[in-house]
């Protein structure tokens, strides 16, 4: 279908759930606004796809968490079919000895819990819990907002420095001295000084260091744990953890729905080949069909390398500019496997007692020493014999995911390297699938027999399929030098790029990846501080 005009206010390439997002909030401000999306359905990598006939699964992004209430509310998500269920337990990590340990939602009963561990670390686990909720209520605030830009320099220099500041009144020197250290510090180090039983460290593991490079002892890696405990959800409970009902793709069903009810248009099957881009001002796009739709204003959903070194033409940019773009850590280190299979799995060890939602998800990762080892492994470009894998039984919570007598599950795999040091992906998929599920027979021995479908994506489908360069689900790695006032690279942290008119509402932007609608809130948002400005003029003809 063509677009219903040849000019728009503001053009989004990419209809993922922040570019969705962006549209939205466009639209709200008044303007004409058109997304194209060069797959067949929106959502990017938040959707819901059929892998076998009556069975469909979120074949990328699988649980809810930081989803920006803020975006809930103001586009009335909810009304528009959005519907979330907390995981509890939030974690469940069966380990080789056959015990089952759940993380429940509720602090009182996970302490219980936590107690048959170690008696020391339930206490231990209480003080630190008030500690780092407090500290990410210190980020919270910056999620919804741009990053801090040191550059400025006179007036606007003071007013971010006061900006900033604000948002840390009344921290202590001691809130300070901890906040740094989960910024540099390593997730194993943390732990080590605080638990002493190795379960209770694999607990915190367990949840944390999901697509980003390095091991749990790597600088940086402890950065997860104020992350993890940002609010999330319709009721901003921090460290949400959610089932969306209809799957992952549900999520972006309704922002499109509420988009379009705002009055954005939204085009599938429209791959874009290129941002026109003339004078240094962008004025639109060309389609791969060759049909050119102008625009005032462009907001790429696309992350970093794939707009400035694909979509624009070298030589509109800085040569400097795109040296940094290019200097981007992507390498995408994860991959997803992603099951139909007739019955549940049995893991060893858990309650018989408990229900379907509270058996619907459990994690493969017996410690933080096999955790480092699978990355040292990975990153030498070899695929780990033993593998660290996530999985969530989804139709145990949402029957509509699969008809009766048969289960849909998807598994996270961490640590596969996006570059293989022999042969190529298409070559060792089937391997990396074929280890998935002898690494879950290890505990839930009925699943091998029990499989009817397997669709395994792997890095490289990653970026084939859903467009993600290099196969990196977060538009490039979460590491410090790659946050805040350096994402996507220093000097281009607050949503403009070299190239006037011209946004980055991705996850490639501050505050990065998973599924928050953060990015998207905040470019549209710029955007539209410009564009009544009149800082946004027409281009020449």
């Amino acid at each position: 279908m063509p677009p219903l005009r040849k000019s728009y206010d503001a053009i989004v390439v990419g209809a993922g759930h922040n570019g969705l997002t962006a549209a939205a909030y466009l639209a709200r401000g008044g303007l004409s606004t058109l997304v194209l999306e060069r797959r067949e359905i929106v959502g990017g990598c938040c959707v819901t796809e059929e892998i076998a006939p009556g069975c469909r699964a979120s074949t990328t992004s699988y649980i809810a968490s930081m989803l920006r209430p803020t975006v809930i509310r103001d586009l009335n998500l909810s009304a528009h079919g959005l519907r979330m269920v907390p995981c509890d337990p939030a974690l469940v990590v069966p380990f080789p000895d056959g015990q089952v340990v759940p993380w429940w939602a509720d602090r009182a009963r996970a302490i219980q819990e936590f107690r048959t561990l170690s008696a020391r670390d339930a206490e231990t686990f209480v003080r630190v819990d008030e500690q780092l909720k407090k500290l990410a209520r210190y980020l919270q605030p910056f999620f919804l907002e741009p990053p801090p830009e040191p550059s400025f320099r006179g007036a606007e220099g003071w007013w971010e420095l006061l900006r900033v500041g604000k948002r840390f009144r009344g921290m202590t020197g001691e809130e300070v001295a901890q906040l740094v250290s989960f910024l540099t510090g390593s997730l194993g180090d943390f732990l080590d000084r605080n638990y002493e039983s190795e379960k209770m460290k694999t607990m915190f593991l367990a949840n944390n260091l999901y697509g980003k490079h390095g091991g749990p002892y790597d600088p940086g890696s402890a950065l997860g744990l104020l992350f993890h405990l940002l609010g999330g959800g319709d009721g901003e409970v921090q460290g949400f953890y959610g089932h969306v009902i209809g799957g992952m793709g549900a999520i972006t069903q309704a922002l499109a729905s509420a988009a379009r009810k705002l009055g954005v248009e939204i085009l599938t099957s429209s791959p874009v080949a290129k941002i026109d881009v003339r004078g240094g001002r962008s004025r639109g796009v060309f389609l791969e069909d060759g049909t050119e739709i102008s625009s005032r204003l462009v907001l790429s959903n696309a992350d970093p390398k794939r707009t400035f070194l694909g979509l624009v033409e070298a030589n509109q940019l800085p040569e400097d500019f795109r040296h940094a773009v290019a200097g981007i850590k992507m390498d995408g280190p994860s991959a997803k496997v992603n099951f139909v299979l007739s019955e549940e799995p049995r893991v060893t060890g858990m309650p018989p007692d408990w229900t379907p939602p509270q058996r619907s998800l459990f994690t493969l990762v017996p410690s933080l020493q096999f955790a480092e080892r699978c990355y040292d492994i990975a990153k030498f470009g070899e695929i780990p014999e033993e593998l660290w894998v996530d999985c969530v039984v989804a139709s145990n919570v949402d029957s509509t995911l699969a008809p009766p007598g048969k289960h849909v599950m998807t598994t996270f795999i961490q640590y596969v390297p996006y570059r293989l040091r022999e042969g190529t992906w298409d070559q060792k998929r089937e391997l990396l699938g074929d280890r998935v599920v002898k690494k879950i027979a290890q505990y839930a021995p009925n699943v091998p027999n029990s499989i009817l479908a397997r669709q395994v994506l792997t890095p490289l489908d990653l970026e084939r399929t859903y467009g993600l360069t290099e196969g990196n689900i977060f538009h490039g790695d979460l590491s410090l030098d790659q946050l805040f006032f350096m994402r996507p690279v220093a000097g281009w942290a607050q949503y403009r790029t070299p190239i006037a008119n011209l946004y980055l509402c991705g996850a490639g932007a501050h505050p990065g990846g998973g599924v928050t609608g953060a990015p998207g809130y905040n470019a549209a948002h710029k955007a539209l501080r410009d564009w009544k400005s009149g800082h946004i003029k027409k281009p020449a003809a």
